[in-house]
């Protein structure tokens, strides 16, 4: 291998090396069957949901729309990693060229930074049905959402190009081998033998005013959500009502948790032991998509109707055809 030292090269000509699991590469086909089942399993997990959403009319309705949303940020976030991982695993390729590293990165804090907006859509969406169930349809109109889809995707493509156009400038003259198999920022600055306050600050800045505002949305939905289900006379009326938001508050721990983890993890604990990142980094990516549409699709009476109509009941019609 032979690494570009030299700071007046440009970066766009760069390549960088993707990291597998260090210490068990003789393992690395044996390692990507889970990877598979579970990139599958995510996959086919949020196409059903896509599918579903799309040809049921009983679906046609702001909650699935939303549903949708997150299906699609989550599928955003793991295809870009899936083949770069399988190009590691299956000792194709480590090399990825700068450019291509940009664009992947792109695509995961971009998507991630959506489904984080896509959340706090999903909470408002609870809030109105919940506390003002009778001005729902006037308050959260088709209109509206539209607005929300365009405004979630354009503020986190737009908040993170500053970020990644600022990469272009640093002379990477350190080590070009990269920490996991695919291309994240806070992992790529690393490298750089430049100053790497601007990127280091305003990525911090991007955090707060993103996901903590966004966290800090949820935060307060749910406080109102709580105070107008204790309102609630009925024991019952008000187990309905919480039932409502269990998977949304699932969905909502799934994403931060892991997101929370991994951030403690490169600023805290920056010396631990390089699989305990790799772990993270990759539930960071893979739990989220996964388990979402096993919570939704267990939770919500339409969707797992919806899938026992597609998989058993026409598969049983046309048995009988």
């Amino acid at each position: 291998m032979s690494f570009s030292t030299s700071n007046s090269s440009t970066t766009l000509s760069s390549t960088f090396y993707l990291t597998g699991i260090p210490g068990y590469e003789e393992f690395h086909h044996w390692i990507s069957i889970p990877f598979c089942l579970l990139y599958l399993a995510g996959i086919m997990g949020n196409c059903t949901i896509l599918h579903i959403v799309w040809t049921d009319p009983r679906l046609h309705e702001l909650m699935y729309y939303f549903l949708a949303m997150l299906s699609l940020t989550d599928m955003g976030i793991s295809l870009p990693t899936m083949i770069t991982l399988f190009r590691v695993l299956w000792s194709i390729s480590k090399e990825i060229q700068f450019n291509i590293c940009v664009v992947q990165m792109f695509f995961i804090h971009t998507f991630s930074f959506t489904e984080s907006s896509v959340l706090l859509a999903m909470a408002l969406d609870r809030y109105v049905a919940i506390c003002h169930p009778l001005r729902y349809a006037t308050i959260l109109t088709p209109k509206l959402i539209t607005k929300i889809r365009i405004a979630a995707m354009l503020r986190s493509a737009i908040a993170i190009i500053p970020l990644l156009a600022h990469l272009s400038f640093f002379p990477f003259c350190h080590s070009h081998i990269l920490s996991h198999s695919y291309c994240l920022h806070q992992d790529l600055i690393h490298l750089a033998c430049a100053d790497t306050r601007f990127n280091v600050v305003y990525g911090l800045v991007l955090i707060t005013v993103l996901w903590d505002m966004d966290s800090l949305g949820i935060l307060v939905s749910y406080v109102f959500i709580i105070l107008s289900v204790l309102r609630i006379v009925s024991h019952e009326g008000r187990l309905k009502a919480l039932n409502t938001c269990v998977s949304h508050i699932c969905a909502v721990l799934i994403l931060y948790v892991p997101m929370i983890g991994l951030s403690i993890i490169h600023r805290l604990a920056k010396h631990s032991s390089p699989l305990i990142h790799i772990f993270m980094a990759h539930i960071y990516l893979l739990v989220p998509p996964v388990l979402n549409p096993i919570i939704y699709s267990v939770k919500i009476k339409k969707i797992h109707q919806g899938i026992l109509h597609l998989f058993f009941l026409k598969n049983i019609s046309s048995t009988v055809k």
